[in-house]
């Protein structure tokens, strides 16, 4: 097994052609044929199946293009942070964000990184939390938001912030920033919710339970964007973090208030993992998310979120 072959597997896989593959590797198509052949002979079992929509992986052939995809990656970041420029820290970075922060932070952490850390290279990706804790748990990504989590055996959680969950609804609703909403009120409405399992769904489930509020869900959805799409098509309200409806409410797309009667609450971590050793790139980029976290609550830009530490005991989050 070398890295022509672990190439060629993860090129087709990602193509679904040997002769689109070999176009970007600057192969000969035989020769691509062959690197998967000599693959598939050592390990004993085939690899792809030729299907009417291209090549398509086995589900041998899905795990070994997974593994290959992590490998050919940590030899890229190991090549980059052995061949630094002098006196410049370098190397690959894959930072997760969460799907509502990610209009807030990308652009900013891009910007920081390039102008401060022209040698790192970031590779941003976003989604829900437990999506990005999963991520990181499997070593695809460096560091990432998440939210509502402790520390783990396998990661380090840096509490960074909390912001207030807001109920949404179509502009009609009139809700407003100083009016918060009671629960039960809002549970009134039909809801657009996140998928069951998910963080967020937790705590608004957990928040029914307090408020005594049976929910009537009319769809569920593991996509922000969708839920918001579904509100202001009139399917219902949903409760969301500020920042992740703030230039909707402020474009007069949606209407939006802060829950009450419980308030609801999420806290953004930091999350790295435990085990080995911390990149120069990786530590960098870690201060440079943080300061932008920072930055946003402290200018303002983060709509109902306090710093992690401004919480007293007569402000606990009720959920």
């Amino acid at each position: 097994m070398d890295i022509k072959q672990l190439r060629a597997i993860v090129t087709v896989a990602e193509v679904g052609s040997v002769t689109r593959a070999a176009e970007l590797l600057h192969l000969v198509q035989p020769a691509v044929t062959r690197q998967i052949r000599t693959l598939e002979q050592e390990l004993g079992i085939p690899l792809f199946e030729r299907t009417g929509q291209g090549m398509r992986p086995t589900d041998a052939g899905a795990i070994m293009v997974d593994r290959a995809r992590r490998a050919l990656n940590e030899l890229e970041r190991a090549r980059a942070e052995v061949q630094p420029t002098p006196g410049e820290v370098s190397g690959i970075v894959t930072v997760g964000l969460l799907e509502s922060t990610s209009d807030l932070l990308a652009e900013p952490l891009v910007t920081a990184v390039a102008r401060d850390h022209p040698g790192v290279e970031l590779r941003l990706m976003t989604a829900y939390s437990g999506h990005l804790q999963q991520w990181l748990d499997q070593g695809d990504l460096d560091l990432t938001l998440l939210y509502n989590l402790d520390s783990t055996p396998s990661l380090n959680v840096r509490p960074l912030m909390r912001e207030h969950l807001w109920a949404v609804a179509p502009p009609s609703a009139g809700l407003h920033a100083s009016r918060p909403v009671p629960f039960a009120e809002a549970a009134r409405n039909p809801l657009v919710m996140p998928a069951s399992g998910h963080a967020l769904r937790s705590l608004i489930d957990a928040a029914a339970a307090k408020a005594g509020a049976d929910l009537e869900v009319a769809v569920q959805t593991n996509s922000m964007r969708v839920q918001k799409q579904l509100v202001l098509a009139g399917h219902g309200w949903t409760i969301l973090p500020g920042v992740g409806i703030a230039e909707d409410v402020a474009r007069g797309s949606l209407s939006a208030a802060p829950l009450s009667k419980p308030a609801v609450w999420r806290s953004i971590v930091l999350g790295t993992p435990r085990s080995g050793r911390t990149p120069p790139a990786v530590e960098v980029v870690a201060r440079e998310l943080v300061r932008q976290v920072d930055s946003a609550v402290a200018d303002g830009r983060w709509p109902a979120a306090q710093p992690q530490g401004s919480i007293t005991p007569t402000e606990r989050p009720e959920v």
